[in-house]
């Protein structure tokens, strides 16, 4: 019981701090960001039970060391800001030292050790490129300069990526969770099933559906396959379908949460800081392309559905229409009134959904039968409140970490040179350094999660692609897409693994299924490289409209090329050869 009340009060301490940012006004960088740190440091380190005792008292020496930190940090704000990012005395090279150490060991245990290494290279390769020899070296940058810049300026831990963290990111999780925890889940699989379950391959079609929904709210593919595949799964093998093909649907599915408005993940609020434009910019020009990832989706699993020969669910298997009003008002209000007043009004986004967050809290006191109930109501409000901190710390950690790398980068200039290495390589090609970035952030993604791998992709390879003549929205929408690739490609695919294991299914049957599924990822970035109308819908709404039904029609041309469904091969080699040619030959430009 005393356990239960402590993670409650630091997940009421969580939620409450980043509710209160929102409306509270302007608060100093070098105090709302270490506080948000201080908020997140239990959650990693003491909250989750090590069974290793190394583990737990190292734990809690980086949490108070941590902790200490953010403190001097926020207690000394003035005299830090006068000393311009520049270390003075042994007590604060202590503090730079502790500060790395923490975030680094947070972001290993919160995600594994992919992200902190590569975070671990580009320090050592602050103190000692100087040493390198070529284009690669550096001139050098004293100890106490770097170091300060990373840990007490806003150069690196502090910058601004845990400034998305802090004010947008975790505002939008806590939506999440508030709206996940009533009967918005079960809302969304109502839906999705009224819509689609009576269709050919009716519970695989089921499963794409609410994973475009709840992706749209969770930001994570894993959560996606985790929350949505422990209702489609089981109801896709009971109905006969075959394992590896149930898994393959609710991976691919499930990956494209990160990329569906409203929502998305984490790296779409990264993008707006990044870009200096609105969210609802970001929302508009993602929509078309996140449609046809479903579309294409949809198209596969219907082919795959003819070979299979899978029917739709029965009618009395479907929800009825009492059942379906009964939930939709659970995600429909706060969604509601998000997009009311991104849309509408002039307020921010976090605003918006502050005040969607207080519907949803209201929502939580009554169920989809009408009842309304005090005590049920307060429990799930403490799972909301308990979900939306762990994720906060979860993202946290992969976001703060970056930070350093994207700090280095800065101070360093290596990204201009990485920059050139890829115009270079690319021979000034677009289509080259497009090849190009796409590899490189595959390769990355393999060990760091999304958002991560976008960053620090778009860091390095944006600028080279903006030389080379795409416009910013194009080249982070691109980057960020290809991102995702490592949630479905092997050798290491997060979500196949997990929807596998889930299934029963061997993991490299269930991969090869999900990438003939999962073809929009891989094209539909390209598409609207070849179409730029495709992410304009404000601008040029007929030409996007157009857009999108070309591409549309080539998604499903290929579709039919790569899961044959009993056709000749001619038949195969005609639609690969349609659907390329759709796609990509008179390319509309708004």
């Amino acid at each position: 019981m005393p356990v239960r009340l402590g993670l409650g009060a630091l997940a009421l301490a969580t939620v409450g701090f980043h509710l209160w940012l929102v409306f509270a006004g302007l608060i100093p960088n070098l105090v709302s960001r270490p506080v948000h740190l201080m908020l997140v440091l239990p959650w990693v380190f003491v909250a989750v039970r090590e069974e290793n005792a190394f583990l737990r008292w190292t734990g809690w020496l980086l949490c108070a060391g941590g902790l200490a930190s953010c403190l001097y940090i926020i207690v000394n704000l003035e005299p830090l800001d006068d000393q311009y990012g520049s270390l003075k005395g042994p007590l604060q090279y202590g503090l730079a030292i502790v500060l790395l150490a923490t975030v680094l060991e947070m972001a290993r245990r919160a995600i594994k050790a992919a992200l902190p290494i590569v975070a671990l290279l580009a320090l050592a390769y602050g103190l000692l490129g100087q040493h390198l020899p070529g284009e690669f070296g550096h001139p050098g940058i004293p100890a106490n300069s770097f170091l300060g810049t990373l840990t007490i300026a806003e150069g690196g831990i502090w910058g601004e990526l845990t400034g998305v963290s802090v004010n947008v990111v975790a505002v939008f999780v806590i939506l999440g969770a508030f709206v996940s925890a009533g009967e918005g889940g079960f809302g969304f699989m109502a839906l999705a099933t009224r819509l689609a379950g009576r269709f050919r391959a009716g519970a695989a079609k089921v499963a794409v559906l609410s994973s475009a929904f709840f992706g749209s709210i969770s930001g994570s593919a894993s959560a996606n396959v985790a929350s949505t595949g422990a209702v489609t799964l089981p109801a896709m093998k009971r109905l006969g379908y075959p394992a590896s093909f149930a898994a393959a649907v609710e991976a691919v599915a499930s990956s494209g949460g990160q990329i569906m408005p409203p929502l998305m993940g984490a790296g779409a609020f990264v993008m707006v800081e990044l870009l200096r434009v609105p969210y609802t910019a970001i929302m508009t020009a993602a929509i078309l392309p996140a449609l046809l990832y479903f579309w294409a989706t949809w198209c596969g699993v219907d082919r795959f559905a003819q070979s299979y020969g899978l029917r739709g669910l029965a009618r009395d298997q479907l929800p009825d229409w009492a059942t379906l009003m009964a939930t939709m008002p659970f995600f429909l209000v706060p969604f509601g009134i998000l997009l009311g007043m991104l849309f509408l009004t002039s307020y921010t986004p976090q605003y918006a959904a502050g005040v969607a967050i207080g519907a949803a809290a209201v929502m939580l006191l009554a169920d989809r039968h009408g009842r309304v109930s005090l005590a049920d109501g307060l429990r799930r409000f403490e799972a909301a409140l308990l979900d939306a901190s762990k994720q906060i710390a979860s993202i946290a950690s992969i976001i703060i970490c970056a930070g350093i790398i994207i700090g280095v980068l800065n101070l360093t200039g290596l990204g201009v040179k990485v920059t050139s290495v890829i115009i270079s390589l690319s021979g000034g090609e677009l289509w080259s350094a497009l090849l190009l970035t796409a590899i490189a952030c595959l390769i990355l993604g393999m060990e760091v999660p999304t958002t991560a791998a976008y960053v620090i992709c778009v860091s390095v390879a944006g600028p080279a692609l903006q030389e080379l003549g795409l416009p910013p929205l194009l080249a982070h929408l691109f980057v960020f897409w290809y991102a995702l690739l490592s949630t479905i490609t092997p050798p290491v695919c997060g979500a196949v693994f997990i929807a596998a294991g889930m299934a029963g299914a061997p993991w490299l049957s269930v991969a090869g299924q999900a990438m003939r599924l999962g073809l929009g990822l891989y094209l539909v970035p390209l598409a609207f490289v070849a179409n730029p109308a495709l992410i304009m819908p404000q601008a040029a709404p007929l030409l996007a409209l157009l857009a999108l039904v070309k591409i549309g029609f080539g998604l499903w041309f290929l579709s039919r090329a790569l899961i044959g469904a009993g056709d000749p091969l001619w038949q195969r080699g005609a639609a690969l050869v349609a659907g390329i040619v759709v796609i990509f030959a008179f390319g509309v430009s708004a």
